[in-house]
């Protein structure tokens, strides 16, 4: 799997072993506009809205023609790899936040919205976490509720810049386009149950 660091190429040690995700579960997606349909499947750790004390956010299922997830190490974690996510601003229409977070972290203008998962997904900070991320925004928030949206990337490789547009800091320090169970092999093991239900929520879409 060819790896980048920030707009540059180059070959990288093999990855783990994947993991094998389950193929029982159901599919569940909102289609911006597909043929495709499918039955909304409540989970255990998804809600229609919110709950309180979670921050709101937003995350970016970015995929390649090839079907192929956009994925990213972080700059103070490089072991850790996810997928482009980021806060929703007062006021901020979820579906106008992932286009800002993937521009702001990524530089990527060309893509599109063609799905969006139907519920709300929820993850708790682990206790170190949390200390620092009160820290650093102000706000003791329990974790995170994050709503999903899966964008076709219809641009070239080259477009990517992990300086992002300049707008904030840099999160990520290496990226590659990556199969599903490596989205989910390679997250920090608190995230690992939200990936698994984004996977199998976009599933229709990346077969």
């Amino acid at each position: 799997m060819g790896l980048c660091r920030l707009a540059a190429i180059f070959h990288s040690p093999p990855l783990p072993p994947l993991l094998k995700l389950s193929s029982k579960f159901p599919a569940l997606f909102f289609p911006s506009s597909s043929p495709i349909s499918a039955k909304f499947s409540s989970l255990s750790s998804s809600m229609e809205s919110p709950p309180e004390g979670y921050r709101r956010n937003v995350g970016v299922c970015l995929i390649n023609p090839d079907k192929k997830i956009f994925s990213a190490s972080r700059l103070d974690i490089p072991s850790a790899w996810q997928m482009p996510q980021g806060g929703i601003d007062e006021g901020e229409d979820p579906r106008t936040a992932v286009i800002r977070e993937l521009r702001e972290e990524t530089g990527v203008n060309s893509a599109e919205i063609i799905a969006e998962a139907p519920y709300w997904l929820t993850y708790d900070f682990p206790p170190e976490v949390r200390e620092k991320l009160k820290q650093q925004w102000g706000s003791d928030w329990k974790g995170q509720a994050q709503k999903w949206f899966l964008l076709k990337f219809n641009g070239k490789d080259e477009e990517i810049n992990l300086l992002g547009d300049g707008t904030e800091k840099a999160e990520f320090g290496e990226w590659s386009w990556t199969s599903p169970e490596q989205i989910v092999e390679l997250a920090v093991d608190f995230k690992k149950p939200v990936y698994k239900e984004v996977m199998t929520a976009f599933a229709p879409y990346l077969q």
